[in-house]
């Protein structure tokens, strides 16, 4: 295969994007599944400069206004991309020299016009002459518009935090998001401990050091290369689970002999880390509509050794369950959300969604409680989790539940004592990207009356 330079797949990636719906994650991974040929830092390079562009898109669409004689709503979407990519290298990657990123960008773009090269060129050379002076919205005139352009995020989205968190926390809220996230994984200390594990990944060259709060993570920095590539990962030493995931499942208490359901279960994450926490002695069925990633569990669940307490099932949580009524001690719903709380991993996401999307995930997600109480046993515990900071889908979700399940009421007890700093005065579960560091969860939990 002729190898394509780094940049054009990053802009293919954008464009693409432009075309659909999916997340970036998606085209990235199909980008680099027919593109063997691609260096870890070819590809950590890909990575960023497509995840930067989406971070800091509104800004950079507005210096580019700033410094452009033609609207922003006038150019080519290819050449705006371009655009893009070179202002965010000469904005935020100190490593590429600002001549670089603008003859790469005037490169690209002779393809389609010599008029137009010349238009990128001297869009980028006035750019990088006002870099440091560019003026934004007066955040004392229009708040909402200056933290909008300035942090990146849409309006609607930086009214609804405003509202809901305040100003102070809502801008450092915005700030935490636009953070490159480090990679966490979670040890299986079925097999290792952790600080064996952190001396086996030192072995093989990987910087990493524990997380502060989930007493199986580790935190990875200063890797070239795929993760999946280590030895440890191959013989199933870790997981790949971001760290407030983890500590979800410590909420939960599993137990071992114990019959527990993971709805809307995914790639398995959770499903596998209560199979650990059971000992391999319990019994999870996890159920999901997407058999693809219930195959990919699976594979997780054989290479961790939890493969015999683990039973996927393609299933629809709100359509025909192949359970009997009341049959399990503990539940986690691991609800479809508008994931506001995991931006900084997936920047994207707050250009997919919008306030109508919240509503409809809202009702799914209490559609999705009301079904899953029918399955609990009289004195089981069903746990609620989401990955978004949003009252609608949070507190209001809880409340209407409750109103609707009589039987069912709040539990605060036998929270373990490395999660009570995440308990908040109302008795719910949160992690907060701009206090702790890692990505925004909430948690309720439920007991059903016997």
């Amino acid at each position: 295969m002729k190898h394509v330079p780094p940049r054009r797949l990053a802009l293919s990636i954008l464009g693409r994007l432009e075309d659909t719906s999916c997340l970036a994650d998606r085209h990235t991974g199909d980008i680099f599944g027919r593109h063997h040929y691609l260096s870890g830092r070819d590809r950590a390079f890909i990575m960023h400069l497509v995840q930067g562009v989406l971070r800091f898109r509104l800004r950079l669409d507005w210096i580019i206004g700033h410094v452009s004689h033609v609207p922003i709503d006038r150019i080519d979407p290819l050449v705006l991309n371009i655009l893009r990519m070179a202002l965010y290298q000469i904005l935020f990657m100190d490593r590429v020299p600002d001549s670089a990123a603008v003859n790469e960008a005037v490169k690209q773009v002779k393809g389609i016009s010599r008029k137009t090269a010349g238009f990128v060129n001297g869009v980028l050379r006035q750019a990088c002459r006002l870099k440091n002076d560019i003026p934004f919205p007066d955040r004392k005139k229009d708040l909402v518009r200056h933290l909008s352009v300035f942090y990146s995020y849409p309006v609607w989205l930086v009214h609804k935090w405003i509202r809901e968190l305040g100003p102070d926390a809502t801008e450092a809220l915005l700030e935490a998001g636009n953070r490159i996230p480090s990679l966490t994984i979670r040890t299986n200390c079925l097999r290792i401990g952790r600080k064996e594990l952190i001396e086996r990944l030192r072995a093989e060259g990987v910087e990493c050091m524990p997380t502060p709060y989930a007493p199986e993570g580790i935190r990875i920095s200063g890797m070239v290369g795929p993760v999946t590539d280590i030895n440890a990962f191959k013989q199933g030493l870790f997981q790949i689970q971001g760290e407030a995931a983890q500590l979800v499942s410590h909420l939960l208490l599993p137990a071992k002999n114990e019959r527990i359901l993971d709805v809307c279960a995914g790639l398995g994450g959770k499903t596998t880390h209560i199979a650990e926490l059971t000992g391999k002695r319990g019994q999870i069925v996890s159920i999901d509509t997407n058999r693809d990633k219930l195959v990919s569990l699976l594979d997780s669940a054989w290479r961790l050794g939890t493969e015999q307490c683990v039973r996927p099932v393609v299933a629809d949580a709100l359509g025909t369950l192949p359970f009997f009524d009341c049959s399990f001690q503990k539940i986690l719903v691991d609800a479809p959300c508008s994931g506001l709380g995991v931006i900084s991993k997936h920047p994207d996401s707050k250009w997919a969604k919008s306030a109508r999307d919240i509503r409809r995930l809202s009702e799914l997600q209490l559609a999705i409680l009301n079904r899953c109480a029918g399955l609990l046993s009289r004195g089981g515990t069903l746990l609620y989790v989401t990955c978004t900071i949003s009252k609608e889908e949070n507190e209001d979700v809880v409340q209407a539940f409750l109103d609707k399940n009589k039987d069912m009421a709040r539990s605060e007890s036998d929270i373990p004592q490395h999660l009570k700093r995440f308990i908040s005065p109302d008795g719910f579960f949160r992690t907060l990207p701009y206090l702790h560091g890692m990505d925004g969860f909430f948690a309720a939990m439920f007991s059903k009356q016997k």
